[in-house]
Formats: structure tokens, sequence, C-alpha cells
């Protein structure tokens, strides 16, 4: 029998997507993104506890949108030659693209 109302430790709901992040000079693709972390594959190497800023483009109803963030690193695993970076995030501001 299925477990019925089993509760998502994170907290917050995740949803799958692959948008283009952007870190410093570095860049990378999200695997997945909710209100408090967020997931990304990158050919940067990166350190658990790190602090770093980044940003994440998207199309919203009225045009291009960027996601501003800052947060923490919680997680940096290497997966078929890729760095996954599990990121909290600490701070966020949209705003519209120019």
């Amino acid at each position: 029998m299925a477990e019925l109302g089993r509760r998502n430790m994170r907290g917050e709901e995740r949803v799958n997507a692959a948008l283009p992040v952007a870190f410093g000079a570095d860049s990378g693709v999200t695997r997945d993104i909710s209100a408090s972390g967020i997931l990304f594959e990158t050919d940067a190497t990166l350190q658990p506890g790190g602090a770093i800023e980044f940003l994440v483009d998207f199309k919203g109803p009225n045009g291009k949108m960027i996601l501003k963030c800052s947060g923490l690193i919680l997680r940096a695993d290497t997966v078929d030659s890729r760095t996954r970076v599990a990121v909290k995030i600490l701070e966020s501001a949209m705003q519209v693209a120019e």
C-alpha cells in the first residue's frame, strides 16, 4: 500500500526545469528549483560551504525574467564529468531582463 501524506523533508515543492544559470564567469543548467533551493549542473568546480551569487534566466508571461539569488552551497558532487551543485537560496529577487 502506498504511503499517503508523506511529508517532503525539503519543505518546498520542486519543479524540474532546464534553465540557464550564470555565476561569475561560469554557467550551468538547472535540474530542479524551488523557493528555497536549486540543483544545477556545471563544468565549474565549487566547494560545499561556500557562498554563491547566481542568476537564473527564464521566460515569464511578459517576456524574459531574471531571478537574482544569493545562497549557500550545500553539496557539490561529480556525476558523469559534470558537477551537480545543490544550493540553499538565502535571498532572491525577480527582475525583468533588459
